[in-house]
């Protein structure tokens, strides 16, 4: 199980796992709360417009996809929907078709259109270098300084959109921009590395997985964290073992974490109704 251990590049790809998907499970538990999920495949599909629009124009490959997400963030942080016909996640999802389409088109007049596709989707984790990692471990580690300092202003933030009360933010909440640019800030980093659909799957799975297990906010945040250092290790010992792709193994780990809690909250489910029926027996009896 720890063979891969042995090659330095699965090494830094299992770091880079690690730092990335501790982060952004965290930022997930936040995502899934405000009802957003969208937001992370429009965001990393707009990063990924911003390296397709700088391999386009052949300049800017760092500098574009920084500011496009950047400025897709900013825009996300104020969209604020009154009409109650419309939710954020429609606008949300439009944006997210606008720049795939966008970066499809781009990509088609590259030399390798198929495999940048795929690369864009996917990344190439296993290739990832020293220098890439500590560059993401201190921004990552920013982020995550940001959030821990002011936990109870992002959480509040979150509750209310969890109870309904959203509308009460109004058109530019300073907590709301800087959650939005955290997210920006992680997956235009994180996308370089792992790509559209693992960071999608960092930050929905393990959060939605911890949800479905327990009710405990604290603990709904440990265990997002554990199940994305689980889909990490395991999907590349997948891909190590197996010769599969490191992506596409890390999202079909997470998925089968996912799949495991779906089923622990059905049988827990029919447990306690279960029970509740023994219960309403024995009061019954009692009467």
């Amino acid at each position: 199980m720890f063979e891969m251990f042995q090659l330095p590049f699965m090494v830094q790809a299992f770091a880079a796992a690690i730092i990335t998907g501790v982060l952004l499970s965290y930022l997930g538990v936040h995502v899934v709360g405000r009802g957003i999920v969208f937001v992370d495949l429009a965001l990393g599909q707009i990063s990924s417009l911003g390296v397709a629009f700088a391999a386009f124009i052949g300049t800017g490959v760092t500098s574009i996809p920084l500011i496009f997400t950047l400025s897709g963030a900013l825009l996300m942080s104020f969209i604020n929907i009154r009409d109650k016909r419309l939710k954020q996640e429609a606008i949300i999802g439009i944006l997210y078709a606008f720049a795939s389409a966008l970066t499809v088109l781009l990509i088609s007049k590259t030399a390798h259109g198929d495999s940048d596709i795929q690369e864009v989707l996917f990344g190439n984790i296993l290739s990832v270098s020293w220098e890439q990692i500590k560059l993401v471990a201190v921004v990552f580690g920013a982020l995550l300084l940001l959030q821990l300092v002011f936990f109870k202003k992002f959480f509040a933030l979150t509750e209310s959109f969890e109870n309904g009360v959203n509308h009460l933010v109004g058109i530019f909440n300073i907590w709301n921009f800087l959650f939005y640019i955290s997210i920006g800030l992680a997956i235009v980093f994180a996308v370089k590395i792992n790509g559209v659909i693992p960071v999608f799957s960092y930050l929905i799975i393990p959060a939605v997985s911890a949800i479905m297990i327990t009710k405990n906010k604290a603990a709904v945040l440990i265990i997002a964290i554990v199940i994305s250092i689980l889909g990490g290790f395991f999907g590349l010992n997948f891909s190590f073992h197996y010769d599969f792709p490191a992506g596409s193994s890390i999202v079909v780990v997470l998925g089968v974490i996912f799949i495991l809690a779906a089923l622990y909250r059905i049988f827990s489910g029919l447990g306690n109704k279960k029970n509740r029926k023994a219960n309403e027996n024995i009061i019954a009896a009692d009467i």
